[in-house]
């Protein structure tokens, strides 16, 4: 019976890592295809922002912009005081075609760094320089251009926002869905067990050899010694086979011969232990009066009955009436 339960434990851990590997892959896959769908709308807008971008840079004017500042050459001493950031359309075009994921990751980047190619110019030179007036020029030419993907690009801004939360809340759900069922099949698996173990008991019962009228006596000599806790716990041990029967009434009528054979051996190993734990009788005493069965001579076997006898009459009621009927 151990060994039943024991692969029944062991096939329900199986059960729940393949649920949980399942719910995995199933989530892996779903994200897989989410993120194929995003990178394929996400590609279509830097497309079409290429586009804008080759109008601008394919512009008469757009030539002084084309590669970084020649700083030393020109002269410009104090370029990087007044410009902290420097950038030019060569750079961005090297970024939106890197490939070792130093790439822009949308084109809100791009557009942020085309503004900045413009707005550098404009802060360096003085806007009556021909270069301010072209660098203002373009820059409205591509606000225009921008303006008209724009739309695009925030509705895709959007879905991913919405996508992000609704994979978070299929994860959670998902989660959730597992643990419901393993905890179904947690309950599942210990109503089984409960059977088993029942079954158990019930082979366990068909064993015990039946307690003999002297064992039943000394038995219900030796529950008179235990104390008022443990008494209280041994009384709790018949009441689990007996629904009908009072633990914890003031007054308490055992009767011993009524009992299942279960529930005097149960109560013959705790008192045992009991009575050994408090030191309340010698080990020739416990011995003797609970677990030797040795035959005795005839006047010993007498006065020990009558010692018994006398000890259940004048046993102690610790606030409950102890009466076993041999």
């Amino acid at each position: 019976m151990e060994l039943t339960i024991t692969k029944s434990a062991s096939a329900f851990k199986e059960k729940v890592k393949e649920k949980q590997l399942t719910g995995l892959e199933k989530q892996q896959q779903e994200a897989s295809q989410r993120e194929a769908a995003a990178l394929k709308r996400s590609q279509e807008l830097m497309r079409q922002f290429a586009t804008i971008l080759r109008q601008i840079t394919q512009h008469k004017w757009a030539h002084p912009f084309m590669h970084p500042v020649d700083v030393e050459g020109l002269g410009l001493h104090d370029y990087y005081e007044i410009v902290q950031k420097p950038m030019d359309f060569g750079t961005i075009k090297s970024k939106m075609e890197a490939k070792d994921g130093t790439g822009y990751k949308n084109v809100r980047e791009i557009y942020s760094d085309v503004r900045l190619v413009f707005k550098n110019a404009m802060k360096y030179n003085d806007e009556r320089h021909d270069v301010h007036i072209m660098a203002k020029t373009l820059l409205e030419k591509f606000e225009e251009k921008w303006l008209q993907l724009l739309p695009k690009v925030a509705e895709e801004e959007k879905r991913q926002v919405e996508e992000e939360a609704k994979a978070e809340l299929d994860v959670k759900l998902a989660q959730e869905a597992v643990h419901a069922n393993m905890a179904k099949e947690l309950s599942n698996e210990l109503c089984d067990v409960d059977l088993q173990l029942e079954k158990l008991r019930q082979i366990v019962i068909q064993k015990c050899r039946k307690m003999s009228t002297e064992e039943k006596k000394k038995l219900g000599t030796a529950l008179t010694r235990l104390s008022p806790e443990d008494l209280g716990k041994a009384l709790e041990i018949v009441a689990e086979n007996n629904p009908g029967f009072q633990p914890t009434a003031q007054e308490v009528d055992l009767d011993i011969d009524a009992q299942s054979e279960l529930t005097l051996w149960r109560l013959k190993v705790f008192v045992q232990d009991k009575l050994k734990l408090a030191g309340k009788c010698s080990e020739a005493v416990v011995c003797n009066n609970i677990n030797s069965n040795e035959n005795t001579t005839k006047s010993n076997s007498k006065r020990r009955r009558e010692i018994s006898d006398a000890l259940t009459k004048n046993a102690i009621k610790r606030n409950r009436k102890l009466s076993p009927n041999s």
